[in-house]
Parts: C-alpha cells; sequence; structure tokens
C-alpha cells in the first residue's frame, strides 16, 4: 500500500512539474521540504498523532509552507493530511526526488573505500561512471569502512561493484574450502 501512496503521489507531482516546466524548481523545494521534515521531528509527531485533528495540521502545514514553497507541493502535503497518508510523505518526497534525477539523467553513488579517497581518485572515479553509464551528473556519496582492507565498494541504484579484498579474501576462502571438502570427500 505505502509503494502504492509514493507511487501515485510522485507520479503526479513529476508530471505536474514536467507539464509546467519547473522540474528543477520542483525538485529543489522537495529536497528542501524533505529536509525539513527529517530534521524536525517534533511536527512529524504532531502531523502523525491521532488526536490533533486534520484541520489543525493543515493550518500548521500552511503556516510552515505557504509562501515558502510552490502552492503545488503545499497542496500535496495538504492531500497528503487531508487523505490520511501524511505518514507517507517522505516516501512521496523521496519518489519523486528520485523520479526528477532519473529524468534530468543524474545519478546517485555511494562509494565505500578502505581509506578516504584523495580528490584525484574522486575525480577518476567520477570520470570513469560518466563514461560507462548513461547519467550526465552524479551525486556522489563517500563511506570509509577500514574492514574492507583495500580496494571500494560502488552502488549505483540495484548494481554494485565490488572490488574490495574483504570481499576478494571471502571469495578465495570459499572456494578453498570447497577445494578441501572435494579432496575430504575422496578420502577412504
Amino acid at each position: 500500500m505505502a509503494k502504492l501512496v509514493s507511487k501515485t503521489y510522485g507520479d503526479a507531482l513529476f508530471e505536474l512539474a514536467v507539464e509546467s516546466n519547473q522540474l528543477d524548481s520542483f525538485l529543489e523545494e522537495a529536497k528542501g521540504v524533505l529536509s525539513i521534515l527529517e530534521s524536525n521531528a517534533e511536527l512529524n509527531r504532531l502531523m502523525n498523532h491521532p488526536k490533533i485533528v486534520k484541520e489543525e495540521k493543515l493550518t500548521t502545514l500552511e503556516k510552515i509552507f505557504k509562501g515558502r514553497i510552490k502552492d503545488e507541493l503545499t497542496g500535496l502535503l495538504c492531500m497528503l493530511v487531508e487523505k490520511d497518508h501524511y505518514s507517507e510523505t517522505t516516501a512521496v518526497l523521496e519518489y519523486f526526488i528520485l523520479q526528477a534525477k532519473e529524468y534530468k539523467h543524474i545519478g546517485t553513488v555511494y562509494v565505500t573505500s578502505a581509506v578516504k579517497l584523495g580528490e584525484i581518485q574522486k575525480s577518476n572515479l567520477l570520470e570513469k561512471l560518466l563514461k560507462t553509464t548513461d547519467y550526465v551528473e552524479f551525486e556522489m556519496h563517500y563511506d570509509v569502512d577500514p574492514s574492507l582492507i583495500g580496494g571500494m565498494i560502488v552502488r549505483i541504484k540495484d548494481r554494485v561493484v565490488d572490488s574490495s579484498i574483504k570481499s576478494k579474501l571471502a571469495s578465495l576462502s570459499s572456494e578453498l574450502s570447497k577445494i578441501q571438502l572435494k579432496v575430504g570427500e575422496c578420502a577412504p
């Protein structure tokens, strides 16, 4: 159900943004609203509280957002409250942002390396990703995990390239245990 809600409202917002030729501004405002909602636990508790009436929730949303973001986005937030789907607001905005970025050929990359990458390494990785994908731009997210020993793991959507030494050692260990089993099976 949650996926259906986020897809339905997210697609509607996306179509509106494209048709009105305002995708860039909708995208930036949606990111801003998402950031506000994610960083404000009090607001979320208020908006999800079952004893607070819808009218008060709608008034709160309008006080916070009206005039600061597009009326269409404020309207979407209010509609989610009216239809008892406010708990799906984050999912709706995330879905819209993903659709907008895909439309603009902007990829999101998560890179985990054993050590912090230098600027030249980051630049080389970005250049290689731009050459090997259909994306024209990337949002890069870097993380360090010393347990990888060396190498890195690169994730774009559901594609993962794992060139870490930890992964290679695990694979080698698995292969060696298979060989040991076969040798042991032959023994009388």
